[in-house]
């Protein structure tokens, strides 16, 4: 049986370089997207891939631009854990229950895994913004960035499908 992996694209195109993980998954299907592969544009809404990953997916892939105060344009891979939501503190809970859309992949990550429909294996693929203000099109650190990304996602998405999924 392949494995199925669902690859999210996160992020808002109209604030520029925030638009990197939108910008990755449309080219990657572009080209060609692998059996066992599903892509989905979440864009802000992280309740939306929370709904998507009902659907039982062995591995997940967030694509977002994500600050790690490196040079722009450099694409990391990061394979992650979400906590546990019952270990939140009581004012925590109650902070992330108030986020109705879930717009932090974070706090949708951590949705999934209490309503247990977060697979085993979840990446995030991210590329270091140079700048996320008001207008479309990404920097040329970022966009340059893309490239990188997303020959990183085919490897890497090739490499899931060959997995075998647990019986």
């Amino acid at each position: 049986m392949t494995t199925r992996v669902l690859v999210a694209g996160v992020g808002n195109d109209l604030l520029g370089d925030d638009g990197f993980g939108i910008a990755v998954v449309q080219r990657f299907s572009e080209a060609g997207v692998p059996e066992g592969v599903e892509v989905f544009e979440s864009g802000i809404a992280g309740i939306r891939m929370v709904q998507e990953l009902m659907d039982g997916y062995e591995a997940l892939v967030v694509v977002d631009a994500t600050d790690r105060g490196e040079e722009p344009g450099t694409v990391c891979l990061l394979e992650v854990e979400i906590p546990d939501p019952e270990e939140l503190t009581e004012e925590g809970r109650q902070e992330f229950l108030a986020d109705t859309h879930l717009t932090v992949p974070s706090k949708a990550l951590t949705l999934a895994r209490a309503l247990e429909v977060l697979p085993p294996r979840v990446y995030i693929l991210g590329c270091q913004p140079k700048e996320c203000e008001l207008g479309m099109g990404l920097s040329e650190p970022v966009e340059r960035g893309v490239a990188v990304a997303t020959e990183r996602l085919r490897e890497l998405c090739a490499a899931l499908v060959r997995e075998p999924t647990a019986t």
